[in-house]
C-alpha cells in the first residue's frame, strides 16, 4: 500500500515497524461542544484506513485522544457554571453518539489528557533535563531553536514560520516561537501538582505523551486535519524527538479542508455546522458517504445539493441490494451456470479495481466508483426475467456488502418484516391485477406508498422496498 507522507511530500510504500502490526495515533476533539464537519472528516477517513488495515489482516492499535483541558474548555465551563470535568464528560458522551451514527469504531484507546498528567510531567521533566525546555516562574516553554529540524513537517524554515504565525506577546519567553508545555495555574483554573508548581499541560505536549505511553517512542502513522500540520504536529515532532532521540512517526497523513458552498468553513462566517446539525437533516451514513466520495487529501465542498446527491447515490446501492435479495428468493436455479462465469469474472475484476484504489493512498473516491460499476453490471444482468442462479446473486450481493463494509457503509439495511396488514393489501392488489382492475391496483399501490412501501411489478410478482 502506498500512502502520501506529508513529511516527505510523496507517496511511499507503507512498511510497518513490526510486520503484521500497525500503530496509529489520530488527534481527537477538544470536548467542549459537539464536533463539527471539519472534525468529522479526519475521524471518518482514518477510521476507514484502520478498517482497511484490519481487512488486510493487520493487528491495529489505534489511539485517538480527547483534549479535556484547555482555555476553551475552561471558558465554556465557567459560562455554564459547571466544572471542566463535568463539561468533558458531557461532550465525550455526545462524541460517542455521533461517532456511532457515522460508523466510526471506538479506538483501541481513547485517552484523556487529565488522566495522563503523570506521563505528561515526566515528558516535560525529560525535556528540561536535556536542555530543550526551560521553566519561567511555573511556566515551562520548549525552545524551538534547540531543535535543528523544526519546520520539517510544514517544510518551512523557522524564520518563515515566525513571520506567518500568530505569536502571543510574552516577555517571559526566550524566543517568540517557543511554546508552552506546562502552564502555571491562573485563578479559578483546574491545576495539578508538578515540580514547577500547580499548573496544567499545554496542548501539544499531551499528544506526545499519550502516543509514547500507548504506542511507543516511534509509531507507524500519525494523522489529523491539514490545519494541524503547524503548529500542533510540528510541535509534537519537536518535543517527542528531542525527548526520545528517535523519529516520532514514520508516516504523517493529513486530510484536506471542508468548504461550505465553496467558502472555507469558519465560525466567523457563520457557515459552521456540527455533525449533529447535519444529522438532523441527513442520515449519518449519508454524511460518511459524502466524506468518502472525494479523495481525502483534496478539499471537499459541502452543500445541500451535494448531500442530496450523496443520498441518492447511496440509495441506488441499497436499491440494488434489495433487488438482489428479491431475485435470489425467487430464483429457481441453485448453482452458478456456465453462462454466468464471465459475469462473475467481471465482478472479481471490479473488486480488484476497488482494492487497487484503496492501495493507492486510500483513494476512496475511486473505490466507491468501482462499487457503482458492480451495481450497474448487476442491474443490467440480474433481473426478474433472467432467472440468474442463487449462487451468482448471492456472490454479487456479498461482494457489494464486503466492499461497503471496509468503508463503514451499507450497515443500515432495512430488515422490515411484512406485517399481516401489509400482506393483506399486497394480496388484494395481486387479485386486482389478476382481474385487470387497474384502478384498484393503483389505489392500493398508493396506499402502500403512504405507508413507506414501494411496489414494483415483476414477472415473479410484487417486489417491495421499504422507503
Amino acid at each position: 500500500m502506498k500512502l502520501y507522507n506529508t513529511l516527505s511530500r510523496k507517496k511511499e510504500e507503507f512498511v510497518p515497524i513490526t510486520p503484521g502490526e500497525v500503530k496509529m495515533y489520530s488527534c481527537g476533539p477538544t470536548v467542549y461542544n459537539y464536533f463539527h464537519l471539519g472534525n468529522a472528516r479526519p475521524f471518518i477517513i482514518f477510521d476507514t484506513l484502520r478498517r482497511y488495515f484490519e481487512y488486510k489482516g493487520y493487528k491495529v492499535t489505534f489511539v485517538q485522544n480527547f483534549t479535556d483541558i484547555d482555555d476553551k474548555m475552561i471558558n465554556k465551563a465557567n459560562e455554564l457554571g459547571i466544572t471542566v470535568k463535568e463539561l468533558a464528560k458531557q461532550y465525550i458522551d455526545e462524541y460517542f453518539i455521533d461517532a456511532k451514527g457515522l460508523g466510526i469504531e471506538k479506538a483501541t484507546v481513547h485517552p484523556c489528557a487529565t488522566d495522563n498528567i503523570d506521563s505528561i510531567i515526566e515528558l516535560v521533566k525529560t525535556l528540561i533535563d536535556k536542555g530543550y525546555a526551560y521553566n519561567v516562574d511555573g511556566d515551562v516553554y520548549f525552545s524551538t531553536k534547540k531543535f535543528k529540524d523544526y519546520g520539517k513537517l510544514s517544510h518551512q524554515p523557522l524564520e518563515d514560520l515566525m513571520s506567518g504565525a500568530r505569536i502571543n506577546v510574552n516577555e517571559d519567553k526566550e524566543d517568540p516561537m517557543d511554546f508552552a508545555v506546562w502552564k502555571k495555574q491562573k485563578p479559578n483554573e483546574p491545576a495539578w501538582e508538578s515540580p514547577w508548581g500547580m499548573g496544567r499541560p499545554g496542548w501539544h505536549i499531551e499528544c506526545s505523551a499519550m502516543a509514547n505511553k500507548f504506542l511507543g517512542k516511534t509509531i507507524d502513522i500519525h494523522s489529523g486535519g491539514k490545519d494541524l500540520i503547524f503548529p500542533h504536529h510540528e510541535n509534537e515532532i519537536a518535543q517527542s524527538e528531542c525527548a526520545n532521540g528517535v523519529e516520532f512517526a514514520n508516516y504523517w497523513l493529513h486530510n484536506g479542508y471542508i468548504n461550505v458552498d465553496n467558502v472555507k468553513m469558519s465560525k466567523s462566517l457563520g457557515n459552521f455546522f456540527t455533525v449533529r446539525d447535519i444529522a438532523a437533516k441527513f442520515d449519518y451514513e449519508v454524511i460518511r458517504f459524502f466524506m468518502l466520495s472525494a479523495h481525502y487529501r483534496s478539499p471537499i465542498n459541502f452543500s445541500d445539493v451535494l448531500m442530496n446527491s450523496a443520498k441518492a447515490s447511496l440509495d441506488r446501492i441499497y436499491n440494488c441490494l434489495e433487488s438482489l435479495d428479491f431475485f435470489e428468493k425467487n430464483s429457481t436455479v441453485e448453482k452458478i451456470t456456465e453462462a454466468e462465469s464471465e459475469y462473475k469474472n467481471n465482478i472479481i475484476s471490479l473488486k480488484e479495481k476497488y482494492m487497487n484504489a484503496m492501495e493507492d493512498d486510500l483513494n476512496t473516491a475511486d473505490a466507491i466508483s468501482a462499487i457503482f460499476e458492480i451495481v450497474s453490471l448487476a442491474n443490467k444482468t440480474i433481473d426478474a426475467q433472467s432467472n440468474s442462479s442463487k449462487e451468482i446473486i448471492a456472490f454479487t450481493r456479498d461482494t457489494i456488502l464486503e466492499l461497503g463494509n471496509i468503508l463503514g457503509l451499507l450497515r443500515n439495511r432495512k430488515k422490515d418484516e411484512i406485517s399481516p396488514e401489509i400482506q393483506e393489501i399486497l394480496d388484494k392488489r395481486a387479485e386486482a391485477r389478476k382481474a385487470k382492475d387497474w384502478k384498484t391496483s393503483d389505489e392500493l399501490r398508493d396506499k402502500l406508498k403512504e405507508m413507506g412501501i414501494t411496489v414494483k411489478d415483476t414477472a415473479n410478482g410484487q417486489q417491495i422496498s421499504f422507503d
